[in-house]
C-alpha cells in the first residue's frame, strides 16, 4: 500500500464552490468557536481533542488528516440521483462506445441529450454487443438497452438500422442522437435517417432556442435550422453530465430483430503498425523519459503490448526518439486509453499533454515524483526488470490462449 497522500481534486473543487449541491458537506468540521459569553469553546468528541488531561483524542478510523494515519481523508462524493420513474418521453442516444467504454465525444452526446429531455424525459442509451462501460450512470443514462448477439458484431451497419429501428417502434423517442464521427455513428446515423425518411441535422455543436446550430462550409458557417427528430452531433457539443448519477435502469425490446440479409461482409480488423499511428489518435501509448536507459528493451516492450511508442522532451531531446513522438503541451496532446510512462518525472507540460487519458500507469523508481501522484497504477522499481516482466507475462498469455484455441 503506498504512502503517498493523493488529493482529490473534485472534492476540493465542490469545496469551493457555494451552488453545487454537495458543498455542506464537503465543508470542515468546526472544532472550536467563541461563545455567546466570549469564552472560546471546543467540540470535545473532535478528532484529535486534547483534553485537560493532556490526552489527545485517537482517531481509528484513518480520517485525520496530518496524523498516524497513512491514508489520506479522501471524502467519496455521492452524487444527488436523478430519477424518472415514469418518463414523459425518450431521448435516444447511440454512443460510439469505441473500445466497449464510453469516448468524451459519446459524454458530450449524453450531456445534450439531459439538455433535450429536461425533467420529464429520460435519456434512453442504446449499446450495441460486449461493453466494459461501467460508469453509464454517472454519465447520464437513465435506461440502458443493451442490443447483443452475433447479429450486430463487427461491422454491420444494415443490421443495426434494422435495431434502431425496432427500438423506434417500441419507444418512439422524441429525438435521436448520435456522434457526427468517422468511428461509426456519421455512417449508422445517416443510413437510420434514410430508413426513417427524416433530414438529419448534421454536424450540430449547439442546441438553443428550440434550434440546431451546425457546421457549413468547409466549417467556416454556422447553419440554424429547427430541432430535427435526427441529431448528428460534432464534439463539445454540450457539457457532459456531472452534478448527477442516474439510475441506468435496463430495458429489453418486447420484441426480437428480424435477422437482415447484409450485403456487406466483414472480413475482420486490418492489422496496422502500431508506428504508423499517429499519436493524437493513439489508443495505447507507452511512452519513455529519461529514466528509461535499455531503449533496445524499451522498444520490445512496445512491440510485444502492439502499442505506440511516445516519449518526453528530455528523450527527444537526447535523440533517443522521433520529434513527432513527443507527448505533452510542447508536442502531442494525445487522448489515449492506456498511456504507460515509463521512466517520466512529470512535468508540468508533459502531464497538460496527457491530461485527457482515461488510465495512466507509471513506472518508476521515484515514488514522489508527480507521474506517480497523477497516474491510476503504479509500479515503483527499476524500469529494465519491469519490462522484462511484462514481456515474459505478455508471452505467457499469448502462448495459453494459443493452447486454449488448438
Amino acid at each position: 500500500m503506498s504512502d503517498i497522500i493523493r488529493r482529490d481534486p473534485r472534492a476540493e473543487w465542490i469545496a469551493r464552490n457555494r451552488l453545487h449541491p454537495l458543498h455542506a458537506a464537503m465543508q470542515p468540521a468546526q472544532h472550536s468557536w467563541m461563545g455567546p459569553n466570549g469564552i472560546i469553546r471546543k467540540n470535545l468528541h473532535g478528532v484529535g481533542f486534547i483534553g485537560p488531561n493532556g490526552i489527545k483524542r485517537i482517531d481509528r478510523s484513518g480520517a485525520q488528516q496530518g496524523g498516524t494515519s497513512k491514508r489520506s481523508a479522501a471524502v467519496e462524493v455521492q452524487l444527488p440521483l436523478h430519477q424518472v420513474p415514469a418518463p414523459a418521453f425518450y431521448i435516444s442516444v447511440v454512443p460510439d462506445m469505441v473500445g466497449g467504454r464510453l469516448s468524451s465525444h459519446d459524454r458530450d452526446l449524453l450531456g445534450l441529450a439531459h439538455q433535450l429531455a429536461g425533467k420529464d424525459g429520460a435519456v434512453l442509451a442504446v449499446v450495441f454487443g460486449d461493453h466494459k462501460e461501467s460508469a453509464f450512470a454517472t454519465a447520464g443514462v437513465d435506461r440502458l438497452l443493451v442490443l447483443d448477439g452475433e447479429a450486430f458484431s463487427g461491422y454491420a451497419p444494415e443490421q443495426r438500422v434494422q435495431g434502431l429501428r425496432a427500438v423506434d417502434n417500441q419507444f418512439n423517442p422524441r429525438h435521436w442522437l448520435l456522434p457526427d464521427s468517422r468511428t461509426g455513428g456519421g455512417e449508422l446515423g445517416r443510413r437510420f435517417a434514410a430508413a426513417l425518411g427524416e433530414r438529419p441535422a448534421t454536424r450540430v455543436w449547439q442546441v438553443k432556442d428550440e434550434a440546431c446550430i451546425g457546421r457549413a462550409g468547409a466549417g467556416l458557417q454556422d447553419l440554424a435550422r429547427p430541432v430535427a427528430r435526427l441529431i448528428l452531433a460534432a464534439v463539445e457539443c454540450a457539457e457532459p453530465v456531472s452534478e448527477t448519477r442516474h439510475e441506468a435502469l435496463p430495458v429489453e425490446l418486447s420484441t426480437g430483430v428480424a435477422r437482415s440479409l447484409s450485403r456487406i461482409e466483414d472480413l475482420g480488423a486490418v492489422a496496422v503498425d502500431p508506428a504508423a499511428i499517429p499519436m493524437a489518435e493513439a489508443e495505447f501509448i507507452f511512452s519513455g523519459g529519461n529514466g528509461v536507459k535499455d531503449w533496445a528493451l524499451f522498444h520490445q516492450t512496445a512491440a510485444a503490448l502492439g502499442a505506440t511508442e511516445g516519449a518526453s522532451r528530455v528523450a527527444v531531446d537526447d535523440g533517443f526518439m522521433a520529434r513527432d513522438r513527443q507527448v505533452g503541451a510542447s508536442g502531442t496532446w494525445v487522448t489515449a486509453r492506456v498511456y504507460v510512462a515509463v521512466g517520466i518525472s512529470g512535468a508540468i507540460q508533459h502531464l497538460q499533454g496527457i491530461g485527457a487519458c482515461d488510465k495512466v500507469v507509471a513506472i518508476n523508481l521515484d515514488p514522489g515524483c508527480d507521474m506517480i501522484k497523477r497516474a491510476d497504477l503504479s509500479v515503483i522499481g527499476e524500469s529494465a526488470e519491469i519490462l522484462q516482466a511484462l514481456i515474459a507475462a505478455v508471452e505467457a498469455y499469448r502462448n495459453d490462449a494459443k493452447r486454449d484455441a488448438a
